[in-house]
């Protein structure tokens, strides 16, 4: 009972923050802002998030976190417009919806391949919620008794997990992640007072700030990026058939299918690295091999869209959980947001639900009330979504350019701020070229110096003897967790090429 009523004040203390009128209307920007990147191709939450990064410095976290937390839910939705009307998914984890979305389009049921998309988001968006509010202080409970050897493991279980976010080619994850432990590296040694790679550069004395390197690999690497594409006519999007409802028989095989993308969704977000995209897959092939007509997949099976809806929208939620109870992202975008903890001097785990329990549980109460936002608001809007495909991607560009340098200059008035984000967009551009993943890059910058303070104090504890790493039981299981998530892949893919 006691726990109940924890429970019962931890989400009025969230409410009372997130119904507050200036976090409300915080709210609503971000869903709507998000909506609108999520339709707009190749503009993600990640970019989204690291181009307001200095833009929000000034204000109150618990609203910053709200507004990021909204674009997160939202851009998870808005994706599946452009799939199910164009086949032009605006973000990765969009791809499965495109197949049977885009097929119920060309049949003249668009408007309820739309609906099952925003009702299964509503539905998987609440019930992640829910998981969240529930595992993640249990899990915070299991962190409080951890000591710098139990975080050196789960920042190392982090690390590998996002380097295999380069599918086939871990090396080239492997090289990312490492590339952001380096760039960590500049700056003070803060034990030594010693210098590192600085190379003599007055404005490299105090390292390289989170919210710089965030804004100069997404932001202006993509506008790089884009740029150098050759420009194509694309496709053009079809019209909006059928009413944005679902008939009774859309409703019966839609339900499961929602709740299985959900489940898989969730759990699938929870493992750090695997995200949206890998749930949407997941699910995918879980609906056709569970359906009785498994040939009409790809031709508009309406499961097709409502289970990797569900599962994209659910993993979201997941991915929040080892970010707020342990500190690790699950994903690219919440390796963004912990970027932005660091900027506000936060840092994610288990004494933050302690030390600022208003901010963790003004988020949590704020993604119910971002839940609901987006399906009162989206079913209507659906057509006004469809018109920001007619904005020329030149100026949308330009715009995200002239965003990241006044946002930049205005972190420290500094010009050299403006030149050192430029030459992380060139070398976000190379790594794109070479199919170098951007998010281990973050993430090694921003878990780099705790990583080494880590390792540092526990070596310190033990004198000096690297084996306490795995003479401390929790320690020693997850390293041998990271390591597994290093092996296993690439035996899998050995067998899978014998065969």
């Amino acid at each position: 009972m006691s726990a109940l009523a924890q429970l019962g004040d931890n989400l009025a203390l969230g409410f009372s923050a997130a119904l507050a009128p200036l976090n409300l209307l915080l709210g609503l920007a971000g869903v709507i802002m998000g909506t609108a990147i999520g339709v707009l191709p190749g503009i993600g939450p990640a970019l989204t998030i690291s181009l307001l990064l200095p833009l929000t410095f000034g204000m109150d976290p618990v609203g910053a976190f709200i507004l990021f937390g909204g674009i997160y839910y939202g851009a998870m939705y808005g994706g599946s417009t452009t799939s199910i009307l164009v086949r032009m998914p605006g973000e990765a984890s969009s791809v499965m919806t495109a197949l049977d979305g885009y097929a119920m389009t060309r049949q003249g049921r668009g408007g309820a391949a739309l609906a099952t998309a925003a009702i299964g988001s509503f539905v998987a968006g609440t019930f992640a919620t829910v998981m969240l509010m529930l595992m993640a202080p249990a899990l915070v409970e299991v962190a409080l008794g951890f000591g710098p050897t139990e975080y050196f493991a789960l920042m190392m279980l982090a690390l590998t997990a996002l380097s295999g976010m380069a599918g086939h080619a871990p090396a080239k994850g492997a090289f990312a992640t490492f590339l952001g432990l380096a760039i960590g590296t500049i700056g003070i040694d803060l034990q030594t007072g010693q210098a590192r790679f600085t190379f003599g550069v007055p404005g490299l004395l105090g390292g390289l700030n989170v919210v710089i390197v965030t804004v100069g690999l997404f932001a202006v690497g993509e506008v790089f990026w884009h740029a150098a594409q050759p420009r194509t006519s694309g496709e053009e999007p079809a019209q909006l058939g059928g009413p944005v409802r679902l008939t009774r028989e859309d409703w019966r095989r839609s339900v499961p299918a929602w709740c299985r993308g959900t489940v898989i969704g969730f759990f699938t977000g929870v493992l750090p690295g695997a995200g949206a995209t890998v749930a949407s897959f997941l699910s995918y092939a879980a609906e056709q091999r569970v359906s009785r007509t498994p040939e009409e997949f790809g031709r508009g099976a309406i499961e097709g869209v409502a289970g990797p809806e569900a599962a994209n929208n659910a993993s979201a939620g997941g991915s929040l959980v080892p970010l707020l109870a342990l500190g690790i992202p699950g994903s690219g975008t919440t390796a963004v947001m912990l970027a932005a903890f660091q900027m506000y001097g936060l840092q994610p785990g288990p004494l933050l639900f302690t030390q600022q329990s208003g901010l963790i549980w003004g988020l949590i109460a704020s993604l119910y009330v971002s839940n609901v936002l987006l399906l009162v608001l989206n079913l209507p809007l659906i057509r006004v979504w469809v018109r920001l495909l007619q904005v020329p991607r030149s100026l949308l560009f330009a715009a995200v350019l002239v965003f990241a340098t006044l946002g930049v200059y205005s972190l420290n008035n500094s010009v050299f701020d403006v030149v050192v984000v430029y030459v992380l967009g060139v070398m976000a551009f190379f790594m794109r070229r070479h199919g170098l993943p951007l998010a281990p890059t973050v993430l090694g910058v921003v878990l780099g110096p705790l990583l080494e303070q880590h390792f540092r104090r526990a070596m310190a504890i033990s004198g000096g003897d690297p084996t306490v790493f795995f003479t401390r039981p929790v320690s020693a299981a997850i390293l041998a967790l990271a390591v597994a998530v290093l092996v296993v892949p690439a035996i899998v893919r050995a067998r899978a090429a014998r065969h």
